[in-house]
């Protein structure tokens, strides 16, 4: 039976979520799949993790907004839009949520050191993002070694991976103001999990992730439609940039399993 401080985190939880629907972060599917993500992680760690995870999604939309100008040109390259589906709230919280029911499970604190490792990947690539764009000069594709469009999955520029670091390093500190156990040496560790899962990211980007070529225009995009056409493939075996950040997401937590276990 659900007890009364269970009850309280659902009603937060589903507040925050129907807040981030309201102002756009998130579209209704989004939304519901922030309720479940949120109830594991509010059930593992209660209010203290959910808020680990909010400084995730809050920092992320920041920077999205205060930097919106310096990404003009670079949306026509994505595949989903900055308000976030269930499919991308699943790829950034849901290997975190898994950590965080395998601490529910056993009861180890190395699930919980993953959990953490798992946010700090996914606000290091999202930092990133966000911020790398900023760059006077055009990034480095890690597969040809040659300039590319801003925007270009899989390519690395000065402030984009300083943002990366910095975004890992902001997630360790929150946890460490938040949950019992973190060390200076976890912070570390953590940090760097977390910056290494965003290279992982970006080598998956520049190797497996599928990127395609518009028909009409040759822009280079992820997304599989553009100009009302069909986009032809010209990269990439199966992995969209959902599967692709999960996956970079699940590599920061396996860090800290592999360190601490």
């Amino acid at each position: 039976m659900m007890g009364i401080d269970q009850l309280y985190l659902l009603i937060f939880i589903s507040a925050v979520a129907w807040g981030g629907w309201r102002t756009a972060h998130l579209r209704l599917s989004g939304a519901w799949m922030a309720v479940v993500v949120g109830v594991i992680i509010g059930y593992a760690y209660g209010v203290y993790g959910l808020i680990v995870l909010g400084v995730f999604f809050l920092s992320s939309s920041l920077w999205s907004r205060l930097f919106q100008f310096s990404k003009i040109g670079i949306d026509d390259r994505l595949a989903k839009t900055a308000s976030r589906d269930w499919q991308q709230v699943l790829a950034n919280g849901g290997p975190a949520a898994l950590f965080a029911l395998f601490f529910t499970v056993t009861g180890e604190d190395v699930w919980t050191y993953a959990f953490v490792a798992a946010i700090a990947g996914a606000n290091a690539d999202t930092w990133a993002s966000e911020i790398g764009p900023l760059s006077r000069k055009l990034p480095l594709s890690l597969r040809t070694f040659k300039r590319v469009p801003k925007g270009t999955s899989g390519a690395v520029s000065v402030i984009g991976t300083c943002a990366a670091l910095l975004g890992a390093a902001f997630i360790s500190i929150t946890a460490a103001l938040m949950l019992d156990g973190m060390t200076f040496r976890l912070f570390l560790w953590i940090t760097l999990a977390g910056f290494l899962g965003n290279l992982m990211d970006t080598f998956l980007g520049a190797t497996v992730q599928l990127a395609y070529r518009c028909k009409v225009c040759g822009m280079q995009t992820e997304a599989t439609r553009h100009c009302e056409r069909q986009t032809i493939r010209t990269k990439g075996y199966g992995m969209n940039n959902e599967v692709v950040n999960a996956l970079s997401s699940m590599f920061a937590g396996v860090i800290m399993l592999c360190v601490y276990w």
